[in-house]
């Protein structure tokens, strides 16, 4: 099985530059993968327009119903099952405030390690 290798964010969310140390391996690499991975929305980074998460296409227009919410989970599933390193989701919560039109979601994903690793946020 290969390393996986990525440079490791700061902070504010920007990538670290400069020496070796600023790398993660393995799963804690998945980990932050599947963040990057949910923070990159569609059409936005310009070597590959058709990559990212569809927010503004297919979630903004969502009206908090359980069917609209049960479409968004699996546009947020797919995503991080498309996550390299990411070999199954064990886990994975959600939910829509109506109030305040956040998305927020949570899990465990298996990693090709055969550890788990966390992952959640809001949209």
């Amino acid at each position: 099985m290969s390393t996986i290798l990525y440079r490791q964010l700061s902070a504010t969310g920007d990538y670290q530059l400069g020496n070796m140390h600023v790398f993660l391996r393995d799963s804690a690499a998945v980990a932050q993968a599947i963040q990057t991975n949910l923070k990159l929305l569609y059409g936005e980074w310009w070597e590959d327009t058709t990559n990212g998460l569809p927010l503004f296409q297919l979630m903004i227009g969502a009206n908090g119903s359980q069917a609209s919410l049960r479409a968004v989970d699996v546009v947020v599933q797919q995503r991080i099952l498309a996550t390299t390193g990411v070999a199954s989701i064990s886990s994975f919560t959600s939910s829509f405030d109506k109030k305040t039109r956040t998305y927020s979601y949570s899990g465990t994903a298996v990693t090709i390690y055969g550890d788990t690793v966390t992952f959640g946020g809001t949209f």
